[in-house]
């Protein structure tokens, strides 16, 4: 792929924007797994008509990869090409209209359950969901029985060629952990509905809802949150359908490790960096999760955490040490 981090490039843009450009931006001390390379040109747009400004004179060529805190994002380790944007700053407003509310797409899913909840708005789900509403929305982020899809109303987006949208719920067809939302555009607010209820009955509901996210998930730990999609097929032993973690769980994998990755030993559906990871010892890790969840039952597991940028090759056996036998004693 074209490199876009050349001088002139990088000056031309930098003389027609209001926001802030950064080459060769290091990613690993702003992901949540931490670990990941540099990002070849990191963009912080100043508010939206900047946003839609930079992506109308980006040439067509150079993708784009919109990101928020990097909660669920495994970064390669040589880093991401092209050009990565994060919202902050004017994208981090939120407001309430009786019951709607109304999100900037860099604010913190918890920010939003805390102000709907002192407006007597129920969105306490988004309370234990790590990230931004952006990423909420595109990959119709949930927990506790309730998604996005249960509470949006519209969304505001820039598409890739700069052109400012709204799209309604019928528009992304939400389904399991994912929207439909347009190659390239970039999610810039978003309004929700959730039902009126008294702050107090809510806020005691988040908290509860956070004891059991400290005592079921390895909270202090540097990790990605959920790594597998829950599947919908069934064993291939018994056709009961299994969570990902019961079914790493059932392959006995919990707190297996490839270098300074390892299974949480805390829930089975979470990796952690145990200090000294690496993109490709995560990458090892779920690759040799999937293959040995598939021949214990039977079931493709996939990636839930997005990988994104350019990867370092696995090694083709880098399984060889797992005991195969121990999946049938």
């Amino acid at each position: 792929m074209k490199k876009i981090a050349n001088k002139r490039l990088f000056d031309k843009i930098a003389g027609q924007v209001r926001g802030r450009l950064t080459l060769q931006k290091p990613m690993k001390p702003i992901t949540w797994l931490g670990v990941g390379g540099e990002a070849e040109c990191f963009y912080q747009p100043y508010d939206l008509q900047d946003l839609s400004n930079f992506l109308s004179i980006l040439p067509e060529s150079v993708d784009v990869l919109p990101v928020g805190v990097c909660s669920n994002l495994l970064v390669g380790d040589n880093g991401i090409p092209d050009v990565t944007i994060r919202l902050g700053g004017q994208f981090s407003r939120v407001d309430c209209d009786n019951d709607l509310i109304i999100a900037g797409a860099g604010l913190l899913d918890s920010r939003i359950a805390d102000f709907a909840a002192m407006n007597g708005v129920d969105l306490s789900f988004l309370k234990t969901i790590p990230g931004t509403i952006g990423g909420a929305v595109k990959m119709n982020a949930g927990c506790y029985g309730t998604c996005i899809a249960d509470v949006f109303e519209s969304a505001e987006i820039v598409l890739r060629s700069g052109k400012i949208e709204v799209l309604d719920r019928a528009a992304l067809n939400f389904s399991y952990r994912q929207s439909n939302l347009p190659k390239g555009a970039i999610v810039t607010k978003v309004t929700l509905k959730g039902l009126k209820s008294c702050p107090k009955l809510i806020e005691n509901k988040m908290f509860k809802n956070q004891q059991k996210r400290v005592l079921s998930q390895p909270t202090k730990q540097k990790t990605g949150g959920s790594t597998f999609k829950n599947p919908s097929d069934g064993h291939s032993r018994d056709g009961k359908i299994y969570s990902a973690w019961q079914l790493i769980e059932k392959a006995k994998l919990r707190g297996f490790k490839v270098g300074g990755a390892q299974v949480s030993e805390l829930h089975s559906n979470f990796l952690i960096n145990t200090g000294s990871a690496s993109a490709k010892d995560f990458e090892s890790l779920g690759e040799l999760i999937k293959k040995v969840v598939f021949k214990e039952s039977g079931i493709k597991l996939e990636w839930e955490i997005k990988r994104v940028g350019t990867f370092n090759k696995i090694e083709k056996d880098f399984t060889k040490h797992y005991d195969w036998r121990s999946l049938f004693d």
